[in-house]
């Protein structure tokens, strides 16, 4: 039995539909024993969205962006928001979106990406599903200055720093940002080699 099978839409009602959509659904769920249960549940639908780690193999770098992210501010982050470039799809498929998304944000214009996964970043209330890329860039690769579209109120500063500080930033509370820690997590396990003492490297030199 699939799960369009134990769901009933009862009735929908649309709460908002000002930026995004926010919907509540009355619904009845078949449980697990075969009995049915009437449950209530509100989605908020932005679309589905693209995110990248821009990384440098060679220098062991990475590029990041640092933003101010209300709805962060009023849940305790005082400062602007470290992240890994994204931004929603707009009907665009995610390796098209995430190319310009990553130009407009960072001013670098990426040759080729390459998609990991995709993840439901907050699954009990958002409907979005978030592409994850990857993609190699080279110093000489940027070609603009980036900074974000101010027309929606961005204002972005490009951060370059080396894969050992963002995750001590990470360590240390400092990038908080989910999908910025994961991608991090994921080139740190499968881009980047870790980094050899000199004894490591000589085990015969002691």
């Amino acid at each position: 039995m699939s799960i369009s099978d134990r769901v009933r839409v009862n009735g929908v009602t649309v709460l908002s539909d000002d930026w995004y959509i926010l919907k509540k659904t009355d619904f009845s769920f078949r449980r697990a024993d075969g009995s049915w249960q009437q449950q209530s549940r509100e989605t908020y639908d932005r679309g589905n969205g693209a995110t990248i780690l821009l990384y440098d193999r060679v220098r062991r770098k990475v590029i990041l962006t640092r933003q101010f992210r209300y709805p962060a501010f009023v849940n305790g982050h005082d400062d602007l928001l470290i992240e890994a470039p994204a931004g929603l799809l707009d009907n665009a498929d995610p390796e098209t979106r995430i190319k310009a998304e990553t130009e407009e944000e960072t001013g670098f214009r990426v040759r080729e990406v390459r998609q990991i996964f995709d993840a439901f970043m907050s699954p009990g209330s958002v409907t979005e599903r978030l592409h994850f890329f990857v993609g190699e860039y080279e110093p000489d690769d940027r070609a603009g200055q980036g900074g974000g579209n101010e027309d929606e109120g961005e204002d972005i500063a490009v951060l370059e720093t080396s894969i050992e500080d963002a995750l001590d930033m990470v360590s240390r509370g400092i990038i908080r940002d989910a999908k910025t820690i994961m991608l991090l997590q994921y080139a740190a396990l499968h881009i980047f080699t870790p980094v050899r003492t000199f004894s490591e490297a000589n085990p015969c030199s002691s």
